[in-house]
């Protein structure tokens, strides 16, 4: 059984082997984003800190794009899939970040919460395809692909990355404050 924390954050085993240890900090910094995120109207999740135009509505659909870039489009070389597959990504190449805008909150949490369900399904069929230590499908520009486990390890730091943008975010909108 998963220990939860108080916020509802599943804790990351304190003795587990490699994948369960990644993928349950991989958990533990999602929840806290979700966290982060949670409640907040329209209003909230547009709200921006000093001279910064980043949002927690934003930070949802990037998150959401990033989890969709990563687990679907590198690691199994899968189409993009609704919204990404429309967007013209040369002339806009933020469109998540101003985008996120014209959406509704539900929508943004629900985009990113279906996006991390699906990843969560292509991790666990990469863990079956050769594990930490499968390659990506897709290669980078020189030949080379990126091992799961180095995919889940950039995954934890964007999102470690983010909370801290997230957690400054929400402060200014209602003065929540912690990890």
């Amino acid at each position: 059984m998963t220990d939860v924390d108080e916020q509802g954050r599943p804790e990351p085993p304190l003795a587990a082997d490699e994948a369960a240890s990644l993928l349950g900090f991989l958990d533990y910094q999602r929840a806290t984003f979700a966290w982060k995120c949670a409640g907040l109207d329209a209003s909230g999740l547009e709200a921006t800190v000093a001279p910064s135009s980043m949002t927690l509505g934003g930070l949802l659909k990037h998150l959401a794009y990033v989890e969709e870039h990563w687990f679907s489009q590198c690691m199994h070389n899968r189409d993009r899939q609704p919204p990404w597959d429309t967007v013209d990504w040369k002339a806009d190449p933020d469109w998540e970040w101003h985008s996120a805008a014209e959406d509704s909150p539900e929508h943004l949490r629900t985009l990113w919460q279906d996006t991390v369900n699906r990843s969560r399904l292509l991790v666990a069929e990469a863990m079956d395809d050769g594990g930490l230590d499968r390659l990506a499908a897709r290669t980078w520009s020189d030949g080379r692909a990126p091992s799961l486990r180095w995919i889940v390890l950039h995954m934890i730091e964007e999102y470690a990355r983010h909370n801290g943008h997230a957690d400054l975010l929400r402060e200014s909108v209602d003065g929540l404050t912690g990890e």
